[in-house]
């Protein structure tokens, strides 16, 4: 089961040591865990547009997460911090889908 990151503290320390990785519809940052738990937090800017286009975009993000982390979770822990684009809520689902799992892969979340 994959946790979720809620307090702002756990955001600015992903963003501040963590590894990052940009596509065309998402930003990924990614911090290393020790206890082996990989969380996730999730993020839409107003610059994505009102709330209607943020929580499409975090509903799409949450859902390609759920399918690349969820079939084959990692083996070490993590803070996952994925963050919207402009085009999350409107490119083709499997477009956001290979963005998430070449973002994983530069940021070197390493999946079994």
């Amino acid at each position: 089961m994959l946790g979720r990151l809620k307090r702002r503290a756990e955001f600015v320390q992903a963003a501040k040591a963590g590894r990052r990785a940009a596509r065309d519809s998402i930003v990924l940052q990614a911090l290393p865990r020790a206890d082996g738990e990989t969380r996730l937090g999730f993020t839409a800017t107003k610059k994505i547009g009102n709330a209607v286009a943020r929580n499409r975009a975090k509903r799409r993000m949450r859902a390609a997460a759920r399918l690349a982390l969820g079939a084959s979770p990692t083996e070490t822990g993590w803070n996952l911090v994925l963050i919207a684009r402009d085009s999350t809520g409107s490119c083709p689902f499997p477009s956001l889908m290979a963005d998430l799992d070449n973002a994983l892969r530069k940021a070197g979340v390493s999946r079994t």
